[in-house]
């Protein structure tokens, strides 16, 4: 439930950004067709409670084509074909696990639903435009929620994929949490090295072990 964030949200509401951020995202919703739906903006912080947060897999902006968009970054809704980024992430995670993905599933709320938070720096884009809504409000709100994740007290792993996610690692100081990085896992990213064979999954679920927490079970059915 999103009101589990209250200590994140009631600070961020106080802030400049915050009141700009709001009324630019009642003009676009009102005069363009934005993605993902208004309800479903936060819909990663509605997914994740805090105190049961394991894991931060921090994405740039929501997909921008028509019914991609659920809020979860990475995630598109089932049904809807998997986008090549996330076909690499399940190849990954098949090598590097022995596990078998179903690659017709995108949806990737069972992943939430253990304590990942699946986090777009952009939580909006306007349809057909990727980046439109690259806003510093946007950044300002990143920051903030970053360093609201550092202060939890519990182990997290934060998965830094690509340049864009990897300037949040100097965000991250608590000992108690670590940073896995690799390139982006899209295809063009991927092919020239640097995604394939990182292992990241498997050294995300032996921290969380060797941390006295259950692992996460990365298997989309």
């Amino acid at each position: 439930m999103i009101s589990d964030w209250k200590a994140l949200f009631d600070s961020v509401k106080e802030k400049n950004y915050s009141k700009t951020l709001h009324a630019f995202l009642q003009d676009e919703y009102q005069n363009y067709t934005i993605y993902p739906p208004r309800d479903m903006v936060y819909q990663a912080f509605k997914l994740t409670k805090p105190s049961e947060l394991k894991v931060v897999i921090i994405g740039q902006d929501p997909y921008h084509n028509p019914g991609q968009a659920m809020g979860l970054s990475f995630s598109v809704p089932r049904g809807i074909d998997p986008p090549p980024s996330l076909i690499n992430v399940y190849k990954e995670i098949q090598s590097d696990l022995n596990i078998k993905m179903n690659f017709d599933n995108g949806d990737l709320t069972p992943w939430a639903e253990q304590g990942i938070l699946l986090l777009n720096a952009y939580l909006t884009v306007r349809a057909g435009v990727p980046l439109s809504h690259a806003r510093p409000e946007y950044d300002a709100f990143i920051n903030d929620v970053m360093v609201y994740l550092d202060s939890l007290d519990q182990p997290i792993v934060f998965m830094l994929w690509g340049r864009f996610a990897k300037q949040y690692l100097p965000l991250i100081h608590n000992p108690k949490h670590i940073a896995l990085t690799a390139s982006h896992p899209s295809p063009m990213a991927a092919n020239y090295g640097g995604w394939f064979g990182n292992h990241l999954f498997s050294q995300c679920n032996a921290y969380l072990e060797k941390n006295n927490v259950a692992p996460i079970d990365w298997q989309i059915k």
